[in-house]
């Protein structure tokens, strides 16, 4: 339970009863009441809003708003919960997985969301997806604000090609940031998919291991190179397997490139159906800075949306914008050359560079902490 602006929120019936009579501006977000005995006598419930709860019947909910609550039912048939009051753990998302026959609740998810795509979402799917990926919003900002844990996050995004296999060498660079990043107290955030995503998540994952742990863990996922390979996901188990104690870090994927396997190195998913609001969000988040790794169209798109929000201040703060790889950034295809002359006299230039030793990425993030335009 906790207080967002004028409006407490609640997500649990112990949370409900705690609060209880006290439900002015409450939100009560997917709480069973089936077993549960309203006392409605005298109760306020202005303001009051029930997000796809469950009432022993519905003789109760016509009560409820009588007194003017406001009820949002439940949908049904659906292989996913629009109101759910919390971001998806791997375990949640790979329940049902079979290497041979994958029948997990992402995969099931994403067929319906495919199906759902190909013929044209009805105004009930299209309605339930929009909840869900504002429930996603809702638990997001509850974990970076630190209102789940008491931490508010330092987010630290790292951006990259989907494709880019466990072997290359920008694979274990971006493992050895995101390690020392999570060690220096950053949160790394990551696209949630394979390649530099993957990279991410599992440097992350390994920063309270001894840095040898890392040579095992690319000896083990070498056998699957590419997200292709038949034993990709086993082998990231093997990973998981071998060393159980992972670090937290986020992940950010969509049902949109469903298609790729999520990657098992993240604590924490916010996966979402719209791609719009993951791009956008992904980059608006990673208030602490943004690193890319080599990358195709993808990755170019994220980087001139992240310099439109440096550079017009949207969510008024300016974050460093860091580049691995000199050869391919500045002589391959010429962007940062690119950015020097259109950043050239501008205050936030001072927060771009480019590296090609990780440690120098992780400095420069270090060395440049986010700060508040000039209006």
């Amino acid at each position: 339970m906790y207080r967002y602006g004028d409006i407490t929120e609640i997500e649990s019936l112990a949370e409900f009863k705690a609060q209880y009579p006290r439900l002015k501006n409450t939100a009560i977000q997917g709480v069973n009441f089936a077993e549960y005995t309203f006392d409605l006598k005298g109760l306020d419930l202005g303001n009051t809003i029930f997000l796809g709860c469950t009432f022993a019947s519905d003789q109760i909910a016509l009560e409820l708003q009588a007194r003017g609550a406001i009820i949002f039912p439940g949908f049904s048939g659906l292989p996913y919960d629009p109101y759910r009051g919390a971001l998806y753990s791997v375990d949640e998302l790979m329940e049902g997985y079979d290497p041979d026959d994958d029948q997990s609740v992402d995969r099931r998810i994403y067929d319906h969301f495919s199906y759902h795509r190909k013929r044209g979402a009805d105004i009930i799917e299209a309605l339930s997806q929009r909840i869900h990926d504002h429930a996603i919003d809702n638990a997001l900002t509850a974990l970076l604000s630190g209102r789940d844990d008491g931490v508010e996050k330092k987010p630290v995004g790292i951006m990259g090609g989907h494709g880019t296999p466990r072997t290359d060498e920008n694979y274990r660079k971006v493992c050895e940031i995101a390690r020392e990043l999570t060690r220096r107290g950053y949160f790394v955030v990551s696209g949630g998919g394979p390649g530099i995503m993957e990279a991410s998540n599992l440097g992350a994952w390994l920063a309270g291991y001894d840095d040898t742990a890392l040579d095992e863990a690319l000896e083990i996922l070498k056998v699957a190179p590419t997200y292709t390979s038949k034993d990709f996901t086993p082998a990231a188990a093997r990973v998981v397997e071998r060393f159980p104690e992972g670090r937290e870090s986020l992940a950010i994927p969509t049902w949109f490139y469903g298609h790729e396997p999520s990657n098992l190195f993240s604590q924490h998913i916010a996966k979402y159906f719209a791609n719009s609001l993951r791009e956008d969000g992904l980059l608006a988040i990673a208030t602490s800075g943004v690193i890319y790794a080599k990358g195709s169209a993808g990755t170019l798109q994220e980087v001139f949306m992240d310099l439109c929000q440096n550079h017009y201040g949207t969510f008024k703060l300016v974050s460093p914008m860091v580049f691995l790889d000199k050869q391919y950034y500045q002589e391959d295809i010429g962007l940062y050359p690119m950015l020097e002359t259109f950043t050239g006299g501008r205050a936030y230039a001072k927060s771009i560079g480019i590296f090609d030793e990780p440690i120098d990425v992780v400095d420069f993030i270090d060395a440049h902490p986010p700060y508040v335009p000039q209006s």
